[in-house]
């Protein structure tokens, strides 16, 4: 199935209007200084080059470049700092989100926001490498309600269930199902905005995969967007920062002005091109590609709250192209990821 996308099977400034935007670009934030070890050794967030998100000490890129430092591959390590000094979203466990939770919030301290994805709606994936979800509807409702109560009153943003909505549009999900969805999508977002500080962006694909936003406006207000704060774009996808926005901003007339996220975590050199490519799954851990545009509030377009790293760089999309299962870290292509990056 070309063009979709998989994802992790697992992981602010001081005030609520750290979502208000300013409009100017923030494209070319540079690298982080070069503290990481010492950070994590203390446990606390590493260097976020003015980043208003949280950044995991621990994460499994921040543990990589101790290993390599200890080694003695200095530049490697250099390298994925590019990665491990930067904010990538927390995908919560499908048995108990809230130990992951409370962890994050508890590293953030009051002071910068969490990034969370709630990934576990049931019948997930499709089948396919990110298969699983709640076993059932109840079982979903109760791991929101633990999802929601581990963030308290923290500030928090949150990524509804990449691909549920799309999944419903491009048949993927059979229509016996359609109905729950909408009603566990509408709830969840209903229960995580009860907690006072949390943003909730229920997603809505990518532009290679529901080329027309007209086919998804809708059923996004069926799964109850208008209660939430927006929608995201590009989870674990490639598509340039410009196709999105262009995409988003249509998507947005349809839905009353609503603002959006996009995942830039590895769209740097676009997606793979060419028949070929679209049709060896381009969107499973495709060569060549690069980190994009480092987290950030200031997007320089009024309607885009945030770029973020949702997928988090150098996790595994599944088993292709030589990678391991999907969600797996994968050393070797976080290192050519953070090599190609301009920044």
């Amino acid at each position: 199935m070309s063009s979709r996308t998989t994802r992790l099977v697992s992981v602010a400034t001081a005030a609520l209007a750290v979502f208000a935007l300013a409009g100017c670009s923030s494209g070319s934030d540079a690298p982080a200084p070069d503290r990481t070890g010492a950070a994590a050794v203390r446990g606390e967030a590493a260097p976020t080059a003015g980043s208003p998100f949280w950044v995991d000490p621990r994460s499994d890129a921040a543990r990589q470049v101790e290993q390599w430092q200890a080694q003695g591959r200095t530049e490697d390590a250099k390298a994925l700092r590019r990665i491990s000094e930067r904010p990538v979203a927390d995908w919560p466990a499908g048995d108990d989100p809230a130990p992951e939770i409370r962890k994050a919030v508890k590293g953030a301290a009051g002071k910068r926001t969490v990034v969370l994805v709630a990934y576990n709606i049931p019948h997930r994936d499709c089948g396919l490498y990110s298969a699983g979800g709640a076993r059932d509807g109840r079982a979903y409702l109760d791991w929101i309600d633990s999802f929601a109560g581990a963030i308290g009153d923290a500030r928090a943003l949150v990524i509804l269930e990449p691909d549920a909505v799309s999944h419903l549009v491009d048949g993927c999900t059979p229509a016996e199902h359609h109905g729950e969805r909408n009603q566990l999508l509408s709830g969840a977002i209903d229960r995580l905005k009860r907690q006072p500080a949390t943003k909730v962006y229920l997603d809505a694909g990518n532009p290679a995969w529901i080329k027309e936003p007209s086919k998804i406006a809708e059923p996004l207000r069926t799964a109850g967007i208008t209660r939430a704060d927006g929608f995201s774009l590009n989870v674990s996808n490639f598509q340039t920062d410009e196709a999105v926005k262009a995409f988003g901003t249509k998507l947005s007339g349809l839905l009353d002005g609503a603002h959006f996220t996009i995942d830039t975590s590895r769209n740097g050199a676009g997606p793979l091109t060419g028949e070929r490519d679209a049709a060896d799954e381009a969107w499973c851990n495709p060569p060549g590609r690069s980190l994009g545009t480092p987290p950030t509030t200031e997007t320089g377009d009024a309607l885009v709250d945030a770029f973020l790293w949702i997928k988090r760089p150098g996790d595994s999309d599944g088993p292709c192209r030589g990678g391991p299962a999907a969600g797996t870290w994968w050393p070797d292509y976080a290192l050519g990821l953070a090599r190609r990056a301009r920044g």
